[in-house]
């Protein structure tokens, strides 16, 4: 007598079972990746992003045997992100010029946590600004070709090293053509920065502009970057 052949598959209730356990996992799952974002919303968080991000500049730098770094600006809905960008002079038509990597993405920094530059800041009257708090925002971490962190003079412009319209480039663009672009490329040059701070933007957007630096900005700890590694000294 032939026995019967063994019927591939699975059951109804056999699926039902794997159905809950899915479920169930994704529930499971849920706190732990709030939990994730809501770590990286802290300055902590913040920090190790943009610990993370110099370091990965500083690679770039030595692999590609050009000055490259990481350019903190916000875009034009006020979030700020972490750009790497790279000297270009065949592409941006400048003898400081620097332009986003290609194929690598901004990276958003969380909404409540900034990051400044306060080297120029001395007074209230240097922070009272919108456009001078976008200075304050915007600002550049330089590694040389050998990877050390360095102060070179920085001009953002776009990867056709136009200053019309004409250029396509998503990244950075002339305020004429920036509908597309997500920041604004450089009318003049800057020089690089070696140090930064982090602040709290909820608190800060509490304060009268008027009091800005006696009120917060002047009590901030100033955050350092190790010129070898790229790494930001902890100041714990």
């Amino acid at each position: 007598m032939k026995s019967k052949e063994r019927q591939s598959g699975i059951t109804l209730m056999e699926m039902m079972i794997v159905i809950a356990i899915v479920v169930l996992l994704t529930t499971l799952a849920i706190p732990s990746i709030r939990t994730l974002f809501n770590s990286m919303a802290t300055e902590g968080g913040v920090r190790s992003m943009v610990s993370a991000a110099l370091s990965s500049a500083r690679a770039i730098s030595a692999k590609e045997r050009r000055y490259a770094g990481v350019r903190f600006q916000e875009d034009k809905n006020g979030h700020q992100y972490a750009i790497f960008i790279i000297y270009d002079y065949d592409k941006t038509k400048l003898e400081n010029g620097f332009r986003a990597v290609a194929n690598v993405k901004p990276i958003k920094l969380p909404d409540t946590i900034g990051i400044m530059d306060i080297n120029a800041i001395n007074s209230n009257d240097d922070i009272d600004a919108p456009y001078k708090l976008s200075d304050a925002t915007t600002f550049s971490i330089i590694f040389s070709p050998s990877g050390k962190m360095v102060i070179h003079d920085v001009w953002i412009r776009n990867r056709d090293g136009e200053t019309d319209e004409t250029s396509t480039d998503d990244i950075f663009n002339t305020a004429d053509n920036n509908v597309d672009a997500m920041f604004y490329q450089d009318d003049d040059k800057e020089s690089s920065r070696r140090s930064f701070v982090f602040y709290d933007k909820v608190a800060f957007d509490k304060i009268d502009p008027d009091s800005r630096w006696e009120d917060y900005l002047w009590k901030l700890k100033l955050i350092n970057i190790n010129p070898y590694t790229g790494r930001i000294i902890s100041t714990e």
